[in-house]
């Protein structure tokens, strides 16, 4: 085989030319480019790096900002629900209380009740007993619905103030005398003769019938009004029995 130097020789200059054009023209020009895209590329991750650590930045923020919703929002909750505890705690005492005062007031009024028809009760046993005694004392012997109280009444007349016994038949006027029933001149003569010697002078006498006094004597005056009957004495009865009820039912 022969090698034509010469040819080999323009070959291969040819092939620098080639390698320097390609160099000069290509070569660099890609490089550039290359180099370019590749700046660029490492702008857009650097670039995208730092979006993604904004984002995971902002998540995180997020996060932080939910969990304090969440946090603040559990605290709120928490403070209504303690709130309504209270409030319901405080109106169920305040309806317990009024349920009290509502429960004693009732008692209070039906005791009141109880009591009152007791008072009632006693009142119409008093006065039925009372009427009962009056309608036996009617039945006494005319005599004794009379006789048996002039003493009483003329000694009563003697424990007057001396003004006002001074007052009493005064001046010849008559005394006011009433009787359960009408009297006779006996004694009549009888009641006279009694409260002339109890007032020390002679008196007149002005009889007038009360049969409500159903036994004894009551004498009347402008200042004084002096009774010895069996209607005071029962009225007397009837405020006693009354009063000692009142009493024992207020202790």
């Amino acid at each position: 085989m022969r090698i034509d130097w010469s040819t080999l020789i323009l070959q291969t200059i040819n092939v620098l030319v080639l390698v320097w054009l390609l160099s000069r023209f290509l070569f660099k020009p890609v490089s550039a480019i290359i180099a370019a895209r590749q700046e660029a590329a490492r702008k857009l991750i650097d670039t995208a790096r730092d979006d993604a650590r904004a984002a995971s930045d902002a998540r995180q923020a997020a996060q932080a900002e939910l969990a304090t919703v969440v946090a603040a929002r559990a605290d709120a909750l928490k403070a209504v629900a303690g709130q309504a505890a209270a409030e319901k705690a405080s109106l169920l005492a305040q309806a317990q209380a009024e349920a009290g005062q509502l429960r004693d007031a009732a008692a209070a009024r039906l005791e009141s009740e109880r009591l009152e028809r007791t008072r009632d009760d006693a009142r119409r046993a008093t006065r039925l007993a009372l009427d009962i005694a009056a309608r036996l004392f009617t039945r006494l012997p005319e005599p004794a619905r009379v006789t048996g109280f002039i003493d009483g009444l003329a000694g009563q007349v003697a424990l007057l103030p001396e003004s006002v016994r001074s007052e009493l038949g005064a001046g010849n006027t008559p005394l006011q005398l009433r009787t359960p029933r009408a009297l006779d001149a006996q004694e009549i003569a009888s009641c006279r003769a009694a409260l002339s010697a109890s007032l020390g002078r002679p008196v007149e006498l002005a009889v007038r019938i009360d049969a409500s006094l159903i036994a004894g004597l009551e004498l009347d005056a402008a200042h004084a009004r002096v009774r010895n009957s069996l209607k005071q004495d029962l009225e007397h009865i009837e405020a006693v029995l009354l009063n000692d009820d009142e009493a024992s039912r207020s202790s």
